[in-house]
């Protein structure tokens, strides 16, 4: 069963989230890494997913969460107006990018599906290893990786 609470309202899976993993797995290397990316503090790097009440301060703020909800949705997938004004003014190219992916894949596939395909996606493909989103190589066996189109 799916934690409800990792199924982000604009398609980018929170399991796959390095701010999620690193929280999740009390990895202080990443949060440092991760702060540093994000212009926050070590501690700030804690969440337990999009739909949860623990995510980072950039994180507590959200348009997308704020519509679907406004608008009775689970998330964007279920939006005849998708991609929208808000989809195409996100404002990280990469996460732009797996949205435009990720929505019309969850439409078709249905929650579970979607989200067994995103964790497939997000494994090293030589040894297996669980990845994030934005990675560019596997942490364990140095793999070049390309995950997110």
């Amino acid at each position: 069963m799916v934690d409800s609470r990792l199924m982000a309202p604009c398609g980018l899976y929170c399991g796959v989230c390095g701010v999620y993993i690193a929280h999740r797995d009390d990895n202080r290397k990443f949060k440092e890494r991760l702060a540093a990316v994000y212009g926050c503090r070590t501690e700030e790097i804690a969440c337990h997913g999009c739909q949860s009440d623990l995510r980072p301060p950039f994180c507590q703020a959200c348009h997308y969460r704020d519509c679907v909800q406004s608008k009775g949705y689970q998330g964007c997938h279920e939006c005849a107006d998708f991609p929208c004004a808000l989809i195409d003014a996100f404002p990280i190219e990469v996460g732009k990018k797996v949205i435009l992916r990720a929505i019309p894949a969850w439409r078709a596939l249905g929650t579970e599906a979607f989200v067994a395909q995103e964790e497939r996606r997000y494994t090293c493909p030589s040894c297996g290893l669980a990845l994030f989103r934005g990675a560019k190589s596997c942490r364990q066996c140095k793999t070049a990786v390309d995950l997110d189109g």
